[in-house]
């Protein structure tokens, strides 16, 4: 009986210590960015106006997924907000477990804990201007994707090859994009590492002499296989030029190349067969990814090889990377003479930020390599380097928590000082792997139940603090509460006409979500301009009827060149000439702004930001005769 009781209070502080790690070093960051995106692209299969909007009325990213009905499934029963972060929850929780299962059936449950800490704190970015990254703290089709990928990935090293193909096949249907490169990871893990790179070689050659062709011979190509034309090519370079790899920065080279430095590193340290064989294989996949986008951009350039935008096929290097990197680490740290500096130059490029990591990894792979070379003498001197670097470490997280510490409260928000303070600090390095390794490795060897039921009691009391705060909606778009105040401006908006707010919000999530109605223009609406040349062209005449308010938004990369890095347009004060000027366009009807200019607009009157902000009605701007 006691022995049960043992193992079920190990087993609770075990679980509950990926939560609380996750509660302490994240947070949810609500339904911007791409998450609106999916957002509205669920709630338009209910509210038909909402697919009027720009971003939707020609092809978008909606037709390449099902996610779409699946979210909407959710949003009817929960709501949209709840059913956010309720699915964001079950999609890391099937990540986390999956992951957690690889490891432990490849190596023992210590490295597993370990793993899952890492996955948790090491950002696994990829691409270019730190635009994605894997599990990310917000709901898209990615999220579900990535799930059911590691699923795949989990099964096939169960022995469950074909189902755990067939699980990444289905997830083609959720995001193509994220799931194709988990499908070719798993059918090169059936093949020899030979056969794997004869195969990715042939289809790099199979996609440069398509692009050739549809270049050479742009008026014969099919509809699917066209060239941008220069007008579209333009906009899509400017909105997103992280789809061009020669438009990435050395930053951008330097972190994509981690994961590949890292993965060598563990094929050498690891000498596990099936370890190695999936080291080969995402390498492989991840380098196919970038040889193909690299011929897309240069050649052509053919819509339909941008669109696919192959470079994303990097995330499984990231994620094999990350994988392996738990039993790396603890390999190399049982090594003799360079193990220990190996270890902590391996663990500072991925978790110190402030660092370019991938020149330490390097530095690792290059002694470990030549290991054998090094004499007796030299091993306390490189014994004393680690050293060195973990009390650097140590003492850039000591004195970052004492300036937390005595920093002001700031906007706390809903959340104590205490907890803020413990947020920074446990986002520090490698301070949180450190503390889960420890703690992980007292529950696993504790022979008591006393230490593993306080560690546990512990773990759930910071987890009961710390979730509310990781999971509150940063963002008041879409709230009941919100969307009941703006009642009367909702029932003065026809459904399906085109709301335009000044100054433009970075998201449209205030017209899509609370009002109910499209967007007229906003920056991220303009990411669909790679999918459609008509979406491309009309987000380019919006932005020149917005030219009396602002500069064109979509043109990030001009913008980021001539404004010191920044993005946002900065966009006038709206008076009576610049309304009457915008509100031409019979495809603005609505204009939001706070400056009052006349034409009897509707006033919210309600303490909030919002307070004193005005709606004000196009068909009555122009029917006015533009007088005072």
């Amino acid at each position: 009986m006691r022995l049960v009781a043992r193992r079920a209070a190990g087993g609770a502080a075990l679980a509950l210590l990926p939560v609380a790690l996750w509660c302490l070093t994240h947070r949810y960051r609500g339904l911007t960015g791409d998450a609106g995106l999916y957002a509205v692209q669920a709630l338009s299969r209910s509210n038909a106006g909402l697919a009027r909007d720009v971003f939707l009325n020609n092809a978008s990213q909606d037709r390449y997924t099902i996610f779409s009905p699946i979210y909407a499934f959710f949003i009817k029963r929960l709501g949209l907000q709840e059913a956010a972060i309720s699915l964001l929850v079950l999609f890391k929780v099937c990540f986390y477990v999956s992951a957690w299962a690889f490891s432990r059936k490849l190596f023992d449950a210590r490295t597993a804990l370990l793993t899952i800490a890492l996955l948790i704190v090491a950002p696994i970015e990829y691409g270019a201007f730190h635009v994605f990254r894997v599990a990310e703290d917000m709901l898209t089709a990615r999220s579900m994707a990535e799930a059911l990928a590691m699923m795949g990935l989990c099964l096939h090293v169960y022995g469950r090859k074909n189902v755990g193909l067939a699980l990444a096949a289905i997830a083609l249907s959720i995001h193509a994009l994220m799931a194709l490169p988990m499908v070719l990871l798993l059918l090169s893990l059936r093949l020899s590492t030979r056969a794997s790179l004869l195969a990715a070689l042939a289809a790099i050659a199979a996609v440069l002499c398509m692009a050739s062709a549809a270049a050479m011979a742009r008026e014969w190509t099919p509809g699917w296989l066209r060239v941008m034309d220069p007008n579209w090519l333009d906009m899509v370079r400017e909105r997103s030029q992280f789809v061009f790899l020669r438009l990435w920065r050395l930053e951008d080279w330097e972190s994509n190349a981690r994961p590949f430095v890292s993965l060598a590193l563990g094929m050498l340290v690891i000498r596990d067969g099936r370890v190695r064989t999936l080291c080969a294989a995402a390498m492989i996949v991840g380098a196919a990814g970038v040889a193909i986008a690299f011929v897309a951009g240069i050649v052509g350039p053919t819509a339909v090889l941008l669109q696919g935008q192959a470079w994303r096929w990097t995330w499984v290097t990231g994620l094999a990377s990350v994988l392996m990197l738990a039993p790396t680490v603890l390999q190399m740290w049982r090594g003799e003479r360079c193990g220990l500096l190996c270890a902590a130059l391996l663990l500072v490029g991925w978790l110190v930020s402030a660092l370019d990591g991938v020149y330490f990894i390097a530095a690792a792979l290059c002694l470990w390599y030549g290991r054998k070379h090094i004499t007796a003498g030299a091993a306390p001197y490189l014994r004393a380097a680690a050293v060195l670097i973990g009390v650097l470490v140590l003492a850039r997280i000591i004195g970052t928590g004492w300036a937390a510490l005595l920093s002001p409260a700031g906007n706390a928000g809903t959340e104590s000082r205490t907890l803020l303070i413990a947020r920074t600090i446990l986002g520090l390095d490698c301070l949180p792997v450190v503390l889960a390794l420890l703690l992980g490795s007292w529950a696993l060897s504790s022979r008591s139940i006393a230490l593993p039921g306080a560690m546990a009691l512990a773990l759930a009391t910071a987890t009961a603090f710390a979730a509310p705060g990781a999971l509150e909606n940063p963002l008041a778009e879409g709230t009941s509460g919100q969307i009941e105040e703006f009642s009367d401006w909702r029932e003065a908006i026809p459904p399906g006409e085109n709301v335009f707010i000044v100054p433009r919000y970075y998201t449209a999530g205030f017209a899509w979500f609370t009002l109910q109605r499209p967007s007229y223009l906003t920056v991220d609406q303009s990411s669909g301009v790679i999918f459609s040349r008509a979406t491309a062209a009309e987000i380019r005449r919006r932005s020149e009827v917005l030219l009396p308010m602002e500069e064109p938004d979509w043109r990030l990369l001009s913008r980021r060149a001539t404004h010191g890095g920044k993005f946002d347009a900065a966009a006038l004060p709206l008076t009576r000439d610049r309304l009457v000027r915008i509100c031409a366009d019979p495809e603005l009807n609505f204009v939001v702004a706070r400056e009052a200019v006349g034409f009897e607009p509707i006033r919210h009157h309600h303490p909030g930001i919002w307070d004193g902000w005005n709606l004000y009605d196009c068909k009555q701007v122009n029917s006015s005769g533009h007088t005072k």
